[in-house]
């Protein structure tokens, strides 16, 4: 399954960040806690030098306790601050001021040599589509300040978010890269969402899923549908998974793009459990074993 996606919005959307990036003092970066690498825009690093940084492990509900201690640990290496948070809970969000404040410590003292007290942090908010940008902004805010949506591409433009007399907030829209060179990237980012389906084969993509399943969490569709995984290829479990839910066609045989719909959305909302598709290079190994999230 070959996926190549770059709408035009957002090569403008890219130019208009190096400028913005000029006025800002922080980088605050979503990632998908399920594959946070996969789910970084490769971007952000260089055009953010000489910022504060802050990654937001977002979705972390729905990643395993393992994944998201490895990659916290990962990023924190990297002299990143870092934050497991579900951007849909406000009090997941409530020490995000401190951390803000901490990953500003040297602008801030900067500015009390110079005389200047009280300026705002002034912070960027980026991630690719689909990464809860918007709900992020929207519940750190405690008003809806950003449009939100479940399709990737929902905020257009940058816009200001004034939270208080400390921070102020730049929201900008998603952003990928013109083209995967890594193909299990695209497939990562497709199983979560971020691009969007309606340029998908979903029956090849559930299908991919399935395969990616039965090899790092094998058992789990049995468990979860009943399924013979043992010998079985992708598309005979897609049709497994359309007779055990009833997924008919009129006039019979199996459904397989509605069984293909259903699972995708189970595993997106976390009904297959706890599972992280990726682990940090030095903890590869370990990912093996503990990518099911069993700690569900």
């Amino acid at each position: 399954m070959n996926i190549q996606w770059y709408p035009g919005h957002m090569t403008k959307a890219k130019r208009a960040m190096k400028e913005d990036i000029k006025l800002i003092d922080l980088i605050i970066e979503l990632v998908d806690a399920r594959a946070p690498l996969s789910s970084r825009n490769p971007d952000i690093d260089e055009l953010g030098q000489g910022k504060g940084r802050l990654i937001l492990l977002n979705k972390a509900d729905l990643a395993s306790e393992a994944g998201n201690a490895a990659w916290t640990a990962y990023f924190e290496e990297k002299g990143f601050q870092v934050m497991k948070i579900d951007a849909r809970q406000k009090a997941s969000l409530k020490q995000i001021h401190q951390v803000i404040q901490t990953a500003c410590r040297e602008k801030i003292e900067r500015d009390r040599r110079r005389g200047i007290l009280n300026r705002p942090i002034r912070a960027m908010v980026v991630g690719i589509p689909n990464v809860g940008k918007s709900t992020f902004i929207n519940s750190f805010a405690g008003k809806a300040a950003a449009k939100t949506g479940n399709k990737p591409g929902v905020t257009k433009g940058n816009q200001w978010i004034r939270l208080n007399k400390q921070v102020e907030l730049l929201d900008t829209p998603g952003i990928l890269w013109p083209k995967f060179e890594d193909q299990s990237v695209g497939l990562k980012l497709a199983f979560l969402g971020s691009i969007n389906d309606e340029i998908l084969n979903k029956d090849e993509l559930a299908a991919e899923l399935c395969t990616h399943l039965t090899k790092s969490c094998p058992g789990l569709l049995a468990e979860r549908y009943g399924c013979v995984e043992e010998g079985a290829k992708a598309f005979e479990l897609l049709e497994q998974i359309a007779k055990m839910r009833s997924c008919l066609m009129k006039g019979g045989g199996y459904d397989t793009s509605r069984a293909a719909k259903l699972l995708l959305d189970d595993f997106r909302g976390g009904k297959l459990g706890r599972i992280t598709l990726e682990f940090p290079p030095k903890t590869a190994a370990e990912g093996k074993e503990n990518d099911c999230g069993t700690d569900a």
